[in-house]
């Protein structure tokens, strides 16, 4: 399988769909509530620590991590506290979530302070104590990421940005150069870790040559163009292209001497470094038909989703027919609008009811594409036919937990059958019957 990843890193040819990339970031005003759900990362949810009537600042702890996996959350605004209440996720899932009601001000926590960094283990306490997780959608706690078991020797910044519509990494490279430069030789520093890569796709050449000539003779740091590829920016994908290696099966970065981290992530630690303010805001792309003005919006942490849209617009007289969390490959389709804006949502995108239509599936032709088409050499039509007989000792030969339901083999498929899904439910199925 190992062998196979090079012969079958090959993905799809999105479409390039760029259009909020030369639209300089918009700040939008504080919403009417915001509502924070204490699961906005992988691993263990947060408790929350406040209580209705609390008043509360920008800054301020509102839901506390429960163990190493798992990440604060903090008050995006001032205000007091509305409710402790439970909301229902995309992923269908309960959460207990604070709501908070703004007062308008903004007053900023006086405990916000920038931390004071001596040496690997302050660094580290000062990233879990920001509250960051991967932005590029994974969520997973940096804190964890930067305390790797094995040694470490290339750090990956993930510009790649590779899906549809979504452009808000690119503006965080113009945007916010100096703090992502800032946050790379703080985690080379306190890490010990010579060799950085910038890891950009070559449909991004402003963000590149700007690059470049901020790594121009800082010792270790290069910029490295990668082919315009979807996923480019998986964290497989991404480390094969960019240093040349191989993530072993069922291993981590790590296990080939890398850590890969997005921009937005990185820049976030360079601004938490010299200011001390949590993670309360998160910049998205605004995008799709049936958005009337598509934009690239920083958004406070909680802030619901339709006031974004409305801040946006939607296009009036359009049937709305999907609103998605993400980009069109891998984000989730949202059940309602009521639901806020996540730490590791990177956009929103709002399609009119002709663009989200999709035609019904026919039979499979067994053509072959969706395997010719995974980046991960898998086989979707045997993964399939194995997860039907329900033959676990087949799907773990067919190596169904490489799978990173990244949406290749259902854009490819010509039939326009659900092989994601079915991945998915594969993949699940087994880890299931592997823990029995």
């Amino acid at each position: 399988m190992l062998k196979q990843l090079k012969r079958a890193a090959r993905g799809a040819g999105v479409p390039h769909e760029k259009g909020t990339a030369a639209l300089a970031t918009e700040k939008m005003p504080v919403p009417s509530k915001v509502v924070l759900p204490m699961r906005q990362h992988i691993g263990a949810p947060c408790a929350p620590v406040v209580k209705k009537g609390d008043t509360v600042m920008v800054g301020t702890l509102v839901g506390e991590a429960q163990g190493f996996v798992s990440a604060n959350i903090y008050s995006s605004v001032s205000g007091t506290v509305t409710a402790v209440d439970s909301v229902r996720l995309s992923s269908g899932a309960d959460c207990p979530a604070v709501v908070i009601q703004p007062d308008g001000e903004q007053t900023v926590d006086p405990a916000v302070k920038a931390p004071v960094v001596t040496d690997k283990a302050s660094f580290i306490a000062a990233v879990q104590a920001c509250g960051l997780v991967g932005l590029g959608g994974a969520g997973f706690p940096t804190a964890v990421k930067l305390s790797p078991k094995t040694p470490v020797d290339t750090l990956v910044i993930n510009g790649a940005e590779c899906e549809p519509y979504l452009t808000a990494d690119a503006r965080e490279f113009l945007e916010n150069s100096e703090t992502v430069m800032s946050g790379i030789q703080a985690v080379m520093k306190y890490l010990e870790i010579k060799s950085c890569i910038i890891a950009i796709e070559r449909n991004k050449p402003e963000c590149i040559d700007l690059m470049c000539s901020l790594a121009k003779g800082v010792e270790g740091v290069s910029v490295k163009p990668l082919k315009t590829r979807y996923p480019q920016g998986a964290e497989k994908i991404l480390i094969e292209s960019a240093t040349g290696r191989e993530v072993p099966q069922g291993g981590l970065p790590c296990d080939a001497g890398v850590i890969v981290l997005n921009v937005t992530t990185v820049s976030t630690i360079g601004k938490y470094l010299a200011t001390g303010m949590p993670l309360v805001t998160k910049r998205l792309t605004v995008d799709g038909d049936a958005v009337a003005a598509p934009k690239n919006v920083e958004v406070l942490i909680g802030t619901p989703i339709q006031e974004v849209f409305a801040f946006c617009g939607l296009k009036e007289g359009v049937e709305l027919g999907k609103v998605i969390m993400g980009g069109p490959m891998m984000g989730v389709a949202v059940a309602t609008m009521d639901e806020p804006v996540l730490k590791q949502n990177n956009g929103l995108l709002a399609f009119t009811a002709q663009k989200a239509a999709m035609p019904a599936p026919q039979p499979c032709i067994r053509c072959g594409r969706c395997i010719e088409g995974c980046p991960m050499g898998l086989a979707p039509v045997q993964i399939a036919g194995a997860f039907t007989r329900k033959d676990t000792e087949e799907l773990d030969k067919l190596c169904v937990d490489l799978c990173m339901l990244c949406g290749t083999c259902s854009y490819v498929c010509p039939a326009k059958r659900p092989v994601t899904q079915t991945m998915s439910l594969a993949k699940d199925f087994a880890a299931k019957e592997a823990k029995k």
